[in-house]
């Protein structure tokens, strides 16, 4: 990775904190009852002595709790991993882009008709987790839903809404960077420039806050929102994928 090109891989694990981590050797195993697969992966950074063991011992931590060991493969993975990997028949999954703009080039103020909190309302949380939370089947002790209120509360974050909460959006000011998740907006409530005007908010709430830059992650198959994006200045910066053990 080029030395001026940030470490996204760093931030969307800082943006997207696992209530449960474990540090093995510079390799983050992140837990978090199976919400999410980048919230229940191996976070490979950086080279590991013994590539093959380090797999092994990743493969063990996640048998432990029952959940199935996934690779989240970044810039900063190993270059052999993700061929070892492959080798061992996991599952190339989610390509995922990561886009960036700079907040410079964003014009205007909180657009009239969305509001932005430091907390998530329960307006909030149903309309995101009816979009994402059928994604997360329910297990274990824990409701799904509170771990996702856990990561959600792990960090400092702005949560937008428009359309009387029927589209919503979260932003984690990270230093000069600006993060943005969570953005969902209920069915019956698309295609009427909601998920823009969410957007917009956080991006000049990412202004107020001294950010200077944006990022994002959206999967390669969104075609509909890397269109939003791209409309709003977003271009591609980086990427990852997943790689699930058989």
């Amino acid at each position: 990775m080029d030395e001026e090109t940030p470490p996204f891989d760093r931030l969307v694990n800082q943006a997207w904190p696992a209530p449960h981590r474990v540090d093995a050797e510079g390799w983050i195993y992140r837990h978090a009852g199976g919400v999410t697969k980048r919230a229940n992966s191996v976070l490979p950074l950086g080279e590991r002595r013994d590539l093959s063991r380090a797999v092994d011992e990743a493969e063990d931590f996640y048998a432990g709790l029952g959940l199935p060991c996934v690779f989240s493969v970044g810039a900063q993975a190993p270059p052999g991993l993700d061929p070892e990997l492959a080798r061992r028949g996991y599952r190339r999954a989610d390509p995922t882009l990561v886009m960036t703009a700079p907040l410079a080039e964003q014009a205007g103020g909180v657009p009239q008709g969305t509001e932005v909190r430091d907390s998530p309302s329960e307006p909030w949380l149903r309309t995101w987790w009816g979009v994402d939370g059928g994604r997360h089947p329910e297990g274990g002790r824990v409701p799904a839903r509170e771990w996702a209120e856990r990561i959600l509360g792990g960090v400092r974050a702005g949560y937008a809404s428009a359309g009387a909460g029927a589209a919503v959006g979260r932003g984690v000011p990270q230093g000069d960077w600006l993060g943005i998740y969570c953005m969902a907006v209920d069915p019956g409530a698309r295609r009427r420039g909601l998920g823009r005007s969410v957007l917009r908010a956080l991006l000049a709430w990412g202004r107020d806050t001294g950010a200077s830059s944006a990022y994002l992650v959206v999967t390669m198959t969104n075609a509909g929102a890397r269109a939003l994006y791209e409309g709003e200045g977003f271009g591609v910066a980086g990427g990852y994928h997943y790689r699930i053990a058989p």
